[in-house]
């Protein structure tokens, strides 16, 4: 499969609350950049990061639009973050279902049909300025 293929599929599965799907196309040496904090290397983190952000926030994303390199092996995907802030998160606002719209975009590598890389950034700021 395609590198576009697989990420599209990805995310595709991420819209659709299907996180067994999702997972099942990351390696198992996955390396997640987040845009704060530090890399969460293994599919076990990356499992347990999917977990919390599902308790946390309820997202969608929109506008996706997708980018290739001649090797098949990056994509860059930017959307918007559609949102739902369900439960707070330690030095961030207070949680009350406030909704929030903010633009993001992500860096995907993809080895052998599976996600090895994902790369996140948004607006944190303009994200706390949404819920607050």
């Amino acid at each position: 499969m395609a590198a576009l293929d697989v990420v599209k599929k990805y995310y595709d599965c991420f819209n659709q609350k299907d996180w067994n799907g999702m997972l099942a196309l990351v390696h198992p040496d996955i390396r997640h950049e987040p845009n704060q904090g530090e890399a969460r290397i293994g599919i076990e983190k990356f499992t347990e990061f999917v977990h919390h952000m599902d308790e946390s926030y309820d997202e969608t994303l929109t506008e996706m639009v997708f980018f290739t390199e001649p090797s098949d092996q990056r994509v860059a995907a930017e959307f918007v973050v559609n949102g739902l802030y369900k439960k707070a998160e330690d030095g961030l606002p207070a949680a009350h279902y406030q909704t929030y719209v903010v633009p993001a975009a992500a860096f995907l590598e993809v080895n052998n049909g599976k996600i090895s890389r994902v790369t996140t950034y948004y607006n944190l700021p303009l994200w706390i300025k949404a819920v607050s």
